[in-house]
């Protein structure tokens, strides 16, 4: 087991494709050359299938951490791009039509105040609290890991693109999630502390052949946002949702590792989220998506369905970690082997 506060420091390995569109993709980056067309596959397929969030994922992780073997140039391949844009075409479609915003951004957000926000009160956090297994929340650290061994890097992108209000507050919060200056206290290092005391494996990406689609959809949501500067109203509401959302679920996180047995590490990452998101949810609401809206009101929409697309991706994660939970089954595609 790898054991690295800074898991970045290693790349990860090209995943194993699962369909046309990963396998086109891998398969390009694997060859050094440009993919094989598969822009007709893309067109009929699953949007919140496996083979096409993976393919977006590999694409995405380009302009992240990129992959063993795989050239920095190809970040901005041409082809990749361009097939790239026609599977994100397919993704966002389905989310603006599945997860349609009701209310205006203020209104969309104050849904999320009230408790239980998200999944209801059978919830992810709410079943791991109350009688969830270790071998559960390891499962669940696993797939989360995906996003925050990168914790806080796709809402960066954002930045760039809001000025006054809106950018001060926004790079506050986000320098507390980058450890306020030390090293130590950067949270994606802190997962990764808690990673090792649940005897997972914490190098970067270790667990992407482990992950459904499900849990890919949730993180390729956030680089989807922020890479496109069209999409800064929902990258804000992707980021405020989290925010108002992170303080209540973490508390039970926290509180569910602790009635397990879990170790200080593991304990210390939602702990730290619990205090700071709680402060951070009031920043975020009132100055960033505040000052964005003050200083581009045409936004609105866009910061209510970055929430809606949020809490529409987070609770099919929900189901189908909880139905393969209730029923003894493991969540991933690859169980864990034991800690």
């Amino acid at each position: 087991m790898t054991t690295l506060t800074q898991p970045r420091l290693r790349v990860p390995d090209l995943p194993v494709p699962c369909g046309p569109l990963s396998g086109a993709v891998v398969g390009a980056l694997r060859r050094n050359e440009p993919p094989v067309s598969a822009r007709e596959s893309a067109g009929t397929a699953d949007p919140y299938g496996r083979d096409l969030q993976l393919a977006l994922y590999v694409l995405y992780e380009l302009h992240y951490q990129g992959f063993t073997g795989v050239d920095e140039e190809w970040e901005w391949e041409p082809e990749l791009l361009t097939l790239r844009r026609t599977l994100e075409k397919r993704f966002l479609s389905a989310l603006r039509a599945d997860a349609a915003p009701e209310a205006d951004a203020e209104g969309t957000l104050a849904g999320l105040l009230v408790e239980p926000a998200g999944f209801d009160d059978t919830g992810v956090s709410h079943h791991l609290q109350r009688d969830g297994e270790l071998w559960q929340f390891r499962e669940y650290a696993a797939l989360r890991s995906l996003y925050h061994l990168k914790e806080a890097d796709p809402h960066a992108w954002v930045i760039p693109r809001l000025h006054g209000r809106a950018k001060a507050a926004m790079v506050a919060v986000e320098y507390d999630e980058f450890g306020a200056g030390r090293a130590d206290e950067i949270h994606a290092g802190l997962f990764a502390e808690l990673m090792a005391d649940l005897g997972l494996e914490t190098a970067y990406g270790h667990y992407l052949d482990a992950a459904p689609s499900q849990a890919l959809a949730t993180v390729n949501l956030m680089s989807l946002f922020g890479l496109h500067r069209s999409l800064r109203g929902a990258l804000v509401g992707h980021f405020a949702a989290v925010e108002i959302t992170s303080s209540p679920g973490s508390r039970r996180l926290a509180e569910a590792l602790r009635r397990m047995g879990a170790g200080p590490a593991a304990q210390r990452f939602y702990d730290e989220h619990v205090e700071a998101d709680a402060v951070h949810e009031q920043i975020v609401r009132r100055e960033v998506v505040g000052g964005l809206l003050e200083a581009e009101p045409g936004l609105d929409a866009d910061v209510a369905f970055g929430v809606t697309a949020t809490g529409y991706l987070e609770d099919r994660l929900a189901r189908r970690l909880l139905t393969q939970w209730h029923q003894g089954k493991s969540a991933l595609r690859l169980p864990l082997p034991p800690g």
